[in-house]
C-alpha cells in the first residue's frame, strides 16, 4: 500500500516539474501561485496556495494561508462496504517557502473522526513550482 502511495506522489510531482517549465518562455504572465505536490498521513495531496499571509524579499518569500487541495487516499474499509473516492477534495493550511521559482511546503491537513479513528491532523511535506 505505502509503495501505491510513493509511487503516485512521485508521479503528481514528476507531472508538475514537466508540465511547469522552471523558466518562463513568454513575457506575460498568465497565472499567478502556487502548485504543489506532496506526501501526507499515507497519501498523495496537489494544491494551490490559497488566501495567506506573504512576507517577501526576493529571490525568497514565506506564504502562510489556507491550501484548497485534492487529495489522493485509498479509503481503508471492510470489504464489501462503501468507501470513498480516492481522490478527494479537502483544505488544509501551513508555511510555503518560496526561492525563485522553486517551493516547499509544510501543511496540515485535520481528518475526521471516524467509526474505527479518532479525529486528528496529519503533518505533511511538498515540492512545488511557483508561477
Amino acid at each position: 500500500m505505502r509503495t501505491q502511495n510513493a509511487i503516485a506522489f512521485l508521479g503528481c510531482l514528476t507531472l508538475l516539474l514537466l508540465v511547469f517549465p522552471l523558466k518562463s518562455q513568454t513575457k506575460a504572465q498568465l497565472f499567478d501561485g502556487t502548485i504543489v505536490a506532496g506526501y501526507v498521513d499515507h497519501g498523495a495531496f496537489i494544491n494551490c496556495t490559497g488566501p495567506s499571509i506573504k512576507f517577501s524579499k526576493k529571490p525568497f518569500a514565506l506564504v502562510a494561508g489556507l491550501l484548497p487541495s485534492l487529495r489522493i487516499k485509498e479509503d481503508k474499509a471492510a470489504a464489501g462496504s462503501t468507501k470513498n473516492s480516492i481522490v478527494t477534495p479537502n483544505l488544509g493550511f501551513g508555511l510555503t517557502a518560496v526561492l525563485n521559482h522553486i517551493a516547499l511546503q509544510v501543511p496540515l491537513y485535520y481528518n475526521t473522526k471516524t467509526a474505527a479513528k479518532n479525529g486528528e491532523w496529519n503533518l505533511g511535506i511538498g515540492l512545488g513550482y511557483k508561477f
